[in-house]
C-alpha cells in the first residue's frame, strides 16, 4: 500500500474555509484511491476541526525547526508528500528531500499566496494591480521558489496556471490545475431545488480570518448594500462566516436590512433559500468556494472578475459579473426581479459543477499522472535544473537558519 503524508498548514475546517474544503477533498481523494493516509501539522485543532481519525487517517503534530520530524518522515517513508500551501514547504520540503529523498514531492497552493498579497496592497495604496508589482515583490520569489523545489505543483485556478507558464516561463510539467473536486449535482436534486419565487433576499458568506472577505464585508455594507435598499427598500441580506471579528458583527442593523449571524452549520439550507448570493471581491486570488457552493444549492451569485478568475472555461456564464458599484447594484437588481434571467444563470451554474469540477472525471486523471511521476521521478528532476538548483546547498538558506535555530533551542 502506498504511504500519502500531507504537512498541513492548519487542521482542516470545512465548514469554515474553502481551503478546509479543498483539503478534505484532497484527503478523500487519497483515501479512495487506496493510500494510507498521515496528517501532519504544527498548528493546534480549533472547535471547528475536522477529525480526521474518523475518517481513517492517523494524525501526528510535528514542530518546527525540529529535527524530531527528520525521525518521523524517515521512519513513515512516505511515497508521497503533500505540502500545504508554499509556507510548509518552506519549512518542511528540505527535511523531506534529505531523508526521503525519493517521495514524490507536491506542492498543494490553494491560491498563489503572493498575488493575493500584492492585489490586497495595491488595492490600501489605491494603486494599479500590475505582473511587475507581482514579480518584484519578495513573497513572489518565495512562492515560485517553492513551485521549483516541488516535483508537482496544484493550481485550483485556470488563471494562475496560465500565469506562472506565460508570465514566467515555468515548466507546465511542473504544474497542474485540480480545481475543487465535486460531486453531481442529480437531476432528482436540481427538481428539489426551490423555485425564484421560494425564495427571498440576499446572502454573503465567508472566514472572517480572510482578508479578502473582510473587505467585501465591509465594502458590502458602507458602498453596495445602500444602493440595494434604494431600489428594494424591502430585502434583506444575511451575512454568515466563522471567526467575523467585532468590526464585522457591530454592522449588524436589521432596520437597514443588513444582518450579521456569524458562523452557522448548515449554510446549504440557508442559500437554498435565498435568491442571490452576493459576492463583492475586490482582491484576493485562486476560486472561490462561496461561489461554486451557491451553485451547489441553486443560487445565482453576482460578484465580481476578481470573483470569477480562474472559475469556469471560455464561454459559460455561471455568475453575473460587475465591478463598478452602480453596474453591480444593477446586475443585483435586474437578477433580483427577472426570473428568466435567474433561472438560466442558475442552469448554467448547475452545468459548471457537473462539467468543470467533476469529480468522478478529474480525480483519475490526476492520479494517472502521479503514477507516471512516481515511474519517471528521476528524470522529471533531472529536467526540473531550477529545482535541482535550489536544493543546492549554496541556495538552502531556509535549511540552515532552521538547524541554527534548532541547535539553539537544545542548549536552552
Amino acid at each position: 500500500m502506498l504511504k500519502a503524508l500531507i504537512i498541513g498548514y492548519v487542521w482542516p475546517e470545512p465548514k469554515t474555509t474553502a481551503a478546509g474544503h479543498r483539503m478534505m477533498q484532497l484527503v478523500s481523494a487519497f483515501k479512495n484511491e487506496g493510500f494510507a493516509i498521515t496528517f501532519a501539522t504544527t498548528a493546534s485543532k480549533t472547535k471547528y476541526s475536522e477529525n480526521l481519525e474518523e475518517f481513517g487517517i492517523l494524525t501526528k503534530v510535528i514542530l518546527l525547526n525540529n529535527s524530531s520530524f527528520d525521525d518521523f518522515v524517515k521512519e513513515l517513508k512516505p511515497d508521497v508528500v503533500v505540502f500545504d500551501r508554499f509556507m510548509v514547504e518552506e519549512q518542511f520540503g528540505w527535511r523531506v528531500a534529505e531523508h526521503v529523498p525519493n517521495a514524490l514531492r507536491i506542492l498543494n497552493t490553494e491560491d498563489l499566496h503572493s498575488l493575493r498579497n500584492t492585489r490586497e496592497l495595491a488595492l490600501k495604496k489605491d494603486e494599479e494591480f500590475t505582473i511587475n508589482r507581482w514579480l518584484g515583490d519578495d513573497m513572489t520569489k518565495r512562492e515560485i521558489a517553492s513551485i521549483y523545489r516541488s516535483d508537482l505543483t496544484l493550481l485550483v485556478s485556470l488563471f494562475e496556471k496560465k500565469l506562472l507558464i506565460d508570465g514566467l516561463n515555468i515548466s507546465p510539467d511542473l504544474l497542474y490545475h485540480l480545481p475543487f473536486l465535486l460531486e453531481t449535482i442529480s437531476i432528482k436534486t436540481q427538481e428539489e431545488l426551490r423555485t425564484f419565487e421560494e425564495r427571498k433576499d440576499f446572502i454573503c458568506f465567508g472566514n472572517g480570518k480572510h482578508a479578502p472577505n473582510l473587505d467585501a464585508f465591509i465594502y458590502l455594507k458602507e458602498v453596495i448594500w445602500p444602493l440595494i435598499r434604494k431600489e428594494l427598500p424591502n430585502a434583506e441580506v444575511h451575512i454568515y462566516g466563522a471567526y467575523l471579528p467585532q468590526q464585522v458583527e457591530e454592522m449588524h442593523k436589521p432596520k437597514d436590512g443588513f444582518c450579521i449571524h456569524g458562523w452557522i452549520n448548515d449554510l446549504d439550507t440557508a442559500l437554498q433559500k435565498t435568491r442571490i448570493n452576493l459576492a463583492p471581491l475586490r482582491f484576493g486570488a485562486g476560486i472561490k468556494g462561496k461561489l461554486t457552493q451557491a451553485m451547489q444549492n441553486g443560487t445565482p451569485t453576482v460578484s465580481t472578475t476578481i470573483g470569477v478568475e480562474g472559475m469556469f472555461s471560455e464561454g459559460s456564464r455561471p455568475v453575473a459579473v460587475a465591478d463598478h458599484p452602480k453596474e453591480f447594484v444593477r446586475a443585483v437588481v435586474t437578477l433580483y426581479n427577472d426570473e428568466s434571467k435567474w433561472t438560466d444563470i442558475q442552469s448554467n451554474g448547475i452545468k459548471t459543477i457537473n462539467s468543470f469540477y467533476k469529480k468522478k472525471t478529474l480525480v483519475p486523471i490526476f492520479f494517472d499522472q502521479l503514477e507516471k511521476l512516481l515511474k519517471n521521478l528521476m528524470e522529471h528532476r533531472t529536467a526540473n535544473f531550477i529545482g535541482s538548483l535550489l536544493q543546492h546547498q549554496t541556495m538552502a538558506g531556509t535549511k540552515y537558519m532552521s538547524k541554527w535555530i534548532a541547535e539553539k533551542n537544545s542548549k536552552k
